[in-house]
């Protein structure tokens, strides 16, 4: 969806919807003020009237009003004229969004980013918000549909503004918001092709195009002999049972105008299909592990996020990406491999693949000195059980960029919630023939996931994203999220606001 700004009055706006806010004891916005005027007063008439309910996020269409050149209105409760909260501002963005998308027009243009938020500050904010709520609602998934009909849908959002200063303000902030929505985007694509399409080599040619698209990335893909070389036994424990080679994609966004700091390091799990291995899973949903790739989606929709928003600090995305499927040369329960760290893993459950290549992964981001490493992965069905599809997991081994990320995944509406990584839980993943073993039982799995991985991150300031519950939705709704991108670009942008604070 492209997101755009123009200057202009409500009225003279020639365009299939725009749209308006109405407070509640039927106070009108100062959009809705001009288009009343302009329309003779047929807004303020319905609204006495009673035709909009009085409940926030509400919404009322009007068709054809003469004196003002939109085709439609969409008036959208606003709540109280004194200001909205944040969870009161997403549901009247929610109610709008959900509008708009059942109208089956192409463009709309916004007011709504007028409204005060009583306790968000910046226009930027107002932006991102609106746009991934409509973004969300009008997003489809078309690739392998022959229907004529496949590109029909909600494609532009332009938020309007009063002057040229102003739009200034809000060309910055609508550039922003779309470097945001193409990496959610694209995330999103990534996980929902089919894992027949979407193989790790896949994973590694868009890697390689987003690069040669823009002049801020580079990469580049290890073959599986580089693996050998670098001694990545547990990742390549997972992909011996695949006939589709493994890659190994480190990408890199460099600062126009870096500072002294260390890099953000992201990790993400690219399991491009995940059958369980010899450890077989069952039927029923198997086909949802084509999202297993997850991590390694919201990877590369940030890498091209912040391409375009160009942040002041260094990022770099690392990805290991393998199929795990059963084969006469699978790893088998019991087996004992050496991951590049030197330390030895007894896999107990070829499922837990997930773990084992991420900690070769983490081994080798240790080379990049980072700031902060994040991993993120679709790693364990408990914290889908523990959190289900509202919070993503965080887990980490450091204070403060646990809060930070806390922070930005409450400001982006992408929420997390931190657990334990106590000393208690390692005991969980003692073996007696290996250094660790790969799971520990059924008790605290999200837990005991992690304290694997912190195994390999002693020497870094690490936080582990398990989004189990969060990369994608079942049923009706059944498609991919694209989370947690608008978190980990709000992160790595505060992070570059704080570094060039701390410079001036």
């Amino acid at each position: 969806m492209q997101i755009a700004s123009k200057v202009g009055s409500p009225s003279e706006q020639r365009t299939p919807c725009i749209i308006a806010v109405v407070h509640h004891k039927k106070v009108l916005s100062e959009a809705a003020q001009i288009l009343d005027k302009n329309t003779n007063g047929l807004i303020s008439s319905l609204i006495k009237r009673g035709d909009l309910i009085d409940e926030i996020g509400e919404t009322l269409l009007i068709n054809n009003c003469p004196g003002v050149a939109a085709s439609r209105l969409l008036l959208i409760n606003g709540g109280s004229s004194k200001g909205a909260t944040e969870s009161e501002f997403r549901k009247i963005v929610a109610g709008a969004a959900k509008r708009l998308k059942s109208l089956g027009i192409k463009t709309a243009i916004d007011t709504m980013h007028r409204t005060h938020v009583t306790d968000r500050n910046g226009l930027s904010w107002k932006i991102n918000t609106i746009a991934q709520e409509v973004s969300a609602a009008a997003y489809q998934f078309n690739e392998f549909k022959t229907s004529k009909s496949k590109n029909q849908g909600f494609n532009k959002l332009t938020f309007l503004v009063n002057d040229t200063s102003e739009g200034k303000k809000m060309n910055a902030a609508c550039k922003e918001t779309s470097g945001l929505i193409q990496g959610i985007d694209l995330a999103k694509n990534l996980a929902n092709r089919p894992a027949n399409i979407c193989t790790p080599t896949h994973l590694a040619e868009v890697s390689i195009s987003l690069a040669e698209s823009n002049d801020n990335l580079t990469t580049q893909v290890l073959e599986e002999l580089d693996m050998e070389k670098l001694k990545m036994g547990a990742l390549l424990s997972v992909s011996k049972g695949s006939r589709e080679p493994a890659k190994f994609i480190i990408i890199k966004y460099a600062a126009e105008n870096p500072s002294q700091a260390k890099p953000i390091v992201l990790v993400g799990k690219g399991v491009t299909f995940d059958s369980g291995g010899i450890s077989l899973k069952g039927g029923a949903g198997m086909d949802e592990m084509k999202y297993d790739m997850g991590g390694a989606a919201a990877v590369l929709g940030s890498m091209l996020a912040v391409s375009i928003i160009r942040p002041e600090i260094d990022v770099i995305g690392v990805i290991p990406a393998t199929e795990n499927l059963p084969d006469g040369n699978a790893s088998k329960p019991g087996d004992i491999v050496t991951s590049m760290s030197g330390q030895t893993i007894e896999i107990l459950n070829t499922d837990a693949e997930g773990r084992m290549i991420l900690c070769d992964a983490l081994a080798y981001a240790e080379q990049f000195d980072p700031e902060a490493i994040i991993d993120i992965a679709t790693l364990t069905g408990a914290c889908v059980v523990a959190l289900g599809e509202h919070a993503t997991g965080l887990l980490s081994n450091d204070d403060n960029l646990s809060n930070d990320l806390l922070t930005s995944g409450t400001r982006s509406g992408d929420r997390a919630w931190r657990l334990p990584l106590w000393p208690e839980y390692h005991k969980q993943i003692e073996s007696p023939f290996a250094d660790m073993a790969n799971v520990g039982g059924r008790a605290a799995g999200t837990i005991t996931a992690a304290c694997f991985l912190s195994k390999f991150t002693k020497n870094m300031a690490w936080a582990h994203l398990d989004i189990a519950g969060t990369a994608w939705k079942s049923g009706i709704q059944k498609g991919a999220t694209g989370r947690p991108v608008p978190m980990l670009v709000d992160y790595i942008q505060s992070k570059a606001l704080d570094k060039n604070c701390d410079e001036d």
